[in-house]
């Protein structure tokens, strides 16, 4: 797969095992793994973070074989889903450090092409999550107005 921005052909990252039997060494029970995410959740954790801490303190290596469902469905089940996705709320942080980069720096050619490629990453995702509901479709990217939300 290519990369978005660059002439960059780029591998993507590692593949998972084929496996989809639960492994017999997980000691949480689904229960308890379901409370675990909710309890993290609760406490503003994402849910990209959620799988890591899962993975690394707990050793539940996917959640999804477990469960038969992703943290991101099983927070949209129990209302803790954020109001703004994860990958999205990233990019927008990445452009508002880039803004304020630019405050300082004006002449930063490099970073104010950086900013660009990454407002049309936000609106191409912002176009997709629109499609699939996840977003209103009268959510906008103000970078003015955003800005507060995301300090």
């Amino acid at each position: 797969m290519a990369r978005m921005h660059s002439r960059a052909k780029g591998k993507s990252g590692s593949t998972r095992p084929a496996k989809t039997t639960t492994p017999a060494w997980v000691a949480l029970k689904p229960k308890e793994i379901e409370m675990l995410i909710v309890k993290l959740a609760r406490e503003g954790v994402g849910a990209s973070r959620i799988g890591l801490v899962m993975r690394d303190e707990y050793g539940v290596p996917d959640v999804k074989q477990i469960l038969a469902k992703t943290i991101t469905e099983l927070l949209a089940e129990k209302e803790l889903r954020p109001e703004i996705p994860e990958d999205l709320m990233a990019l927008i942080r990445k452009s508002v450090l880039i803004r304020k980069h630019l405050e300082e720096n004006k002449k930063d050619e490099t970073a104010r092409r950086g900013l660009t490629l990454t407002e049309s990453k936000i609106l191409r995702l912002s176009k997709y999550y629109k499609g699939t509901r996840r977003i209103p479709k009268t959510w906008k990217y103000d970078p003015e107005t955003i800005k507060l939300q995301v300090e």
